[in-house]
């Protein structure tokens, strides 16, 4: 990351809010001042370029922080000797039929996890409605004492959730570290939020003020590309909002949510916090419970309509994050050293399996081969791997469906005879893992399934534009709309290309900052609704306006 004002020192060190937890690979960044009891923000930058998060950190005056920490040793968890359950009105609850979870990166067995029935579904979901008044009824304050405690319980065993995360789901230990650390954030952050009444008339004769209820019992769909920071997206608000939450993980990642949530119900009521772990028939049924009241669903577009359509049986209310197909513009003023490292962990982070992925890059006809030539010598230093090997900056696709949808894409651009500028070879890597080389292909049509779809994983086009109108036409032609970016100089047309783009979010000459108190949502066909934030928070809310005049009027006066 550059610094061209000398404003930041880097700091090679991993901290998840105040807690120091080194880790390689990662720098901690923040402004140089020299009144340290001042609230300062932070942020964690891994260095092999996985997630960004935001801290705040208070009163560090006199507190040394040392250039650098030794790697730190935890104890190897064997999976093994773990058993997962569903979690049913606080109890943990078996199933006759059960499924084999796997290590995307060898093929090894896991674990059998249970796969809820409807029976079960409906007794949870009694569980959750006769639960949920009583935690409605609690303050923000009370409800905060136990977001705290969610993220007391990960911080404690962040070791185990950490190997849980890197051995169910494939990524590199220091991306399940910041995973594990952006979780602990969000909850923390989270239980500072709070909805404000509004008052819109206050006399001696009458007052008129909307409050948030909250909504009831809410289900949480969730993928297995971020399994434990996209439940815990669900999870903080719709308990911050006094709501109960029945969470459906992946079949292809259950095993963290599975033992995190069974870990937190010595300090959540029963019913408030549940989990099913289920097959393909679990998520239609969740949406079409006619006692579930919300849906929070991440996943693709095309599952995000069926979620939709099935929801309407009593008008669920809805919060959908979709698929993506962002684009990434560069102007013709960047250093094109400078600039591949950010193109390609845009691109290329949690292996391309991520909805706000860079999945078109559009760079200038100026400087187009001198930043093709940079990205490509990038991506070649890159080490691909198991995540528990610490080399390891790129893991495996996450399953062998996944793995099926990518290899479509490689195919078509083979038989399309598109250039590659690296990779192309499905077959390079070898081992028994899931395993894709990097692939960059050489300015495909733009017509091409390569440009127009979303593959979610590690192939992506590269394309030359000349004229600002041309590129911002070219980025907005598509149906989704969920983020984009822009990276030069020249700040001012960066920011004019910026406004032009039609996506939730619009990065400048940075990518994937995301903040607990910031809302992330979708345009077209990217979402529906907006996570985090106080926007994010009210979404798990109904709006209700009491209008009370406080004496009975004569009638007819």
């Amino acid at each position: 990351m550059s610094d061209p004002d000398n404003t930041r020192t880097r700091i090679p060190l991993l901290v998840f809010y105040v807690t120091l937890a080194p880790s390689p690979g990662f720098s901690y960044v923040f402004p140089r001042s020299d009144a340290r009891d001042e609230s300062l923000d932070f942020r964690i930058v891994s260095e092999a370029g996985h997630m960004t998060w935001w801290y705040k950190c208070f009163s560090l005056n006199r507190v040394f922080l040392p250039t650098a920490y030794s790697i730190s040793i935890m104890t190897k968890l064997d999976v093994k000797t773990l058993r997962f359950f569903n979690i049913i009105n606080g109890k943990s609850v078996s199933s006759e039929t059960t499924h084999k979870v796997h290590n995307p990166a060898t093929g090894a067995y896991l674990a059998d996890v249970p796969i809820a029935t409807s029976e079960q579904l409906d007794e949870c979901v009694a569980a959750a409605r006769a639960a949920q008044p009583a935690w409605g009824a609690k303050s923000y304050d009370e409800r905060a004492v136990v977001l705290s405690k969610l993220a007391d319980e990960l911080e404690k065993n962040a070791d185990v959730y950490k190997q849980l995360l890197v051995s169910e789901q494939g990524k590199p230990m220091a991306s399940a570290a910041s995973e594990v650390g952006g979780s602990i954030n969000w909850l923390r952050e989270v239980s500072r939020q709070r909805l404000e009444d509004k008052v819109h008339v206050d006399t001696p004769e009458r007052r008129v003020v909307t409050r948030h209820i909250p909504i009831g019992v809410v289900g949480g769909i969730v993928p297995w590309n971020f399994p434990l920071l996209l439940a815990v997206w669900k999870i903080a608000p719709a308990l911050q909002a006094g709501n109960s939450i029945i969470i459906k993980p992946s079949p292809f990642t259950p095993l963290l949510t599975l033992h995190f949530i069974s870990n937190c119900q010595s300090f959540v009521p029963p019913g408030i916090l549940s989990v099913l772990n289920g097959d393909d028939d679990l998520g239609p049924l969740i949406t079409a419970h006619r006692g579930i009241d919300k849906i929070g669903f991440t996943g693709s577009t095309e599952t995000g309509k069926r979620v939709m359509q099935s929801a309407s049986v009593n008008l669920k209310r809805l919060t959908l994050e979709l698929g993506g197909n962002d684009p990434l513009i560069v102007l013709p003023d960047v250093d094109p050293e400078q600039i591949a490292p950010h193109i390609f962990w845009a691109a290329f982070q949690n292996n391309a399996q991520f909805c706000n992925a860079a999945k078109r890059v559009y760079i200038h006809d100026d400087i187009y081969e001198k930043v093709k030539d940079a990205l490509v010598a990038y991506a070649k230093s890159i080490t691909i791997g198991d995540g528990f090997d610490e080399k390891t900056q790129i893991g495996p696709i996450q399953n062998s469906l996944q793995y099926n949808k990518v290899k479509t894409f490689f195919e078509d651009s083979i038989n399309k005879g598109h250039s590659f500028a690296l990779g192309g070879n499905l077959n390079e890597l070898s081992g028994s893992g899931l395993f894709v080389p990097i692939t960059i292909v050489d300015n495909p049509p733009e017509d091409s399934k390569i440009v127009t779809q979303e593959p979610f994983g590690p192939i992506l086009p590269i394309m030359r534009w000349k004229d600002d109108e041309d590129v911002i036409k070219r980025a907005n032609d598509t149906e989704w709309g969920l983020g984009a970016s822009v990276w030069g100089n020249d700040i001012a047309r960066a920011d004019r290309i910026a406004e032009k783009l039609e996506a939730g979010t619009v990065w400048v000459n940075e990518i994937h900052m995301y903040g607990p108190w910031i809302p992330f949502g979708g345009l077209k066909q990217s979402g529906v609704g907006v996570e985090n934030g106080l926007a994010g928070l009210a979404s798990f809310t109904n709006y209700q306006t009491l209008s009370s005049t406080k004496r009975i009027p004569t009638f007819g006066s």
